[in-house]
């Protein structure tokens, strides 16, 4: 797959500040959704540079480093499970992705977004598994998967029973059945089905 396509149609019309953003965390039960921004110059190469889902954990460890070392501009938007909980996940990933551009030092001047539509003031396009077909969002992905990582690993300290070093937040087996025997935390999303129907349940006891 050519995954530089998107850029090099947007370079031939003159547009350099080409930005791509993507989001981690929507479907997690616990944490924050975590959205990044990334300015890549024109000569930037990454060899196997794709989606972060697609990459091991080292792989991804390092291309967070390189990308971070190549590129001109990143921003990040975190949004937490309180606001989830308040707006939604799809409003919140939208948030995050806003707060991402701005957060970006380098004002982009075409923003490629995985899949989401947005309402900003700079042109956007917005395309169906981007992550995959742009390496702009690529490198979005990688450094969006990194930051949430790193911040499930600080809370498996405060919380090892949940095994978030493994799930990253999401409903496995292990973390449905530690809510089910410890109980839920404050950084679960309330509004999500396991974590409403244990607070429902409770509520009935």
């Amino acid at each position: 797959m050519d995954n530089y396509q998107y850029e090099r149609n947007l370079r031939r019309q003159g547009i350099s500040l080409i930005a791509g953003v993507d989001e981690v965390g929507r479907g997690p039960l616990v944490g924050p959704v975590v959205a990044a921004c990334v300015v890549l110059p024109e000569k930037f190469e990454l060899e196997g540079l794709t989606d972060s889902k697609k990459l091991s954990e080292k792989k991804r460890e390092y291309f967070d480093q390189e990308i971070k070392r190549q590129a001109l501009g990143i921003g990040i938007g975190i949004v937490s499970e309180k606001r989830i909980d308040e707006i939604n996940i799809y409003e919140a990933t939208k948030e995050a992705m806003k707060m991402a551009i701005a957060n970006c030092k380098v004002k982009p001047q075409h923003v490629l977004i995985d899949a989401m539509p947005l309402d900003i003031d700079i042109p956007t396009t917005s395309i169906i598994k981007g992550d995959l077909k742009s390496i702009t969002i690529s490198a979005a992905s990688v450094i969006a998967k990194v930051k949430r990582d790193h911040m499930l690993l600080e809370l498996d300290k405060k919380y090892p029973m949940y095994d978030f070093v493994h799930n990253k937040g999401y409903p496995t087996k292990k973390h449905l059945d530690a809510i089910s025997k410890y109980g839920i935390i404050e950084e679960h999303r309330q509004s999500y089905g396991p974590v409403k129907k244990y607070l429902e349940e409770s509520d009935i006891k």
